[in-house]
């Protein structure tokens, strides 16, 4: 397998430019939804509380109020999310696909407070800071 070729490279800019585009919408969505109708007011997926109680039991030290990187980007951590996201695939719609969560959560979605995450690890961390009451704050601003 070589290297790409300058058309190839230009479509790999186009669907980087894309997701970005969507993840931004989900983004700008997601906060207009907390603010206009309040955290833990409505469901981010079928399977809310499965997936709440599945997350807790198997990352319950990990802070959602406000993340730590290192929780998601080591080797170990990679494997650990990868083994809890596969048991969601066909049952959350698009567990595996990128998107975008804050890293403080009584923050906006700005460039130093959001990180890179998998449709499944957002669900999880919003889900639990709608159930938490973490995201009262913003939802008021």
């Amino acid at each position: 397998m070589g290297l790409p070729t300058a058309d190839e490279t230009a479509n790999m800019a186009e669907m980087e430019m894309q997701w970005a585009v969507k993840a931004m919408h989900h983004a700008d969505t997601y906060m207009k939804l907390l603010r206009a109708v309040g955290p833990g007011k409505f469901r981010l997926c079928p399977i809310e509380d499965e997936l709440h109680a599945d997350f807790r039991k198997n990352f319950p030290a990990l802070d959602v109020a406000r993340l730590d990187e290192s929780e998601f980007k080591t080797e170990a951590a990679k494997a650990k999310w990868r083994e809890f996201m596969t048991k969601y695939e066909g049952r959350v719609a698009d567990y595996n696909f990128g998107t975008l969560v804050r890293i403080d959560c009584a923050g906006e979605y700005t460039e130093s407070n959001s990180m890179f995450a998998m449709r499944t690890q957002f669900l999880c961390i919003e889900i639990a800071r709608n159930k938490e009451g973490l995201n009262a704050a913003v939802a008021a601003q």
